[in-house]
């Protein structure tokens, strides 16, 4: 179990997505507010690639908005949730709504990042719990 201020900090944590999240083969934060920052995620599986931007909305440690601003899409937006159960327990959601522009890619993009969204909230918890386990 994982408090709500360590999964958001996990989630925050953009820049190192790239070692623990399947498909994503890279990550910069292009600008960073007080109250978020604008990241690029690189997202690579069988050779399919596409790069999108998004401005990260924070509200640490409930939660942490999305929206487009660059990328293949017509619409991405969506919303990480960390729901606080006691002081060392949360649980950890996220909503996308996407809509990727039309094109040749348009199917094999659409199965990349269905993908990875997927495995998203799988991949955070599975790295907290190593995170946790080094630390003890």
């Amino acid at each position: 179990m994982h408090s709500a201020q360590a999964m958001f900090e996990l989630v925050a944590d953009i820049e190192r997505y790239p070692e623990f999240l399947p498909g994503c083969s890279g990550a910069e934060i292009l600008e960073a507010t007080p109250d978020g920052i604008v990241a690029r995620l690189d997202l690579s599986k069988a050779g399919v690639k596409q790069s999108f931007i998004t401005r990260n909305t924070n509200a640490a440690p409930s939660s942490i908005r999305l929206a487009l601003e660059d990328g293949p899409f017509d619409l991405l937006r969506g919303e990480w949730r960390f729901d606080s159960l006691s002081e060392e327990a949360c649980r950890v959601s996220l909503d996308l709504t996407f809509q990727l522009r039309s094109g040749l890619l348009k199917m094999a993009a659409s199965r990349l990042f269905e993908s990875v969204a997927n495995d998203m909230v799988d991949a955070m918890v599975k790295r907290a719990n190593q995170l946790s386990s080094q630390s003890s």
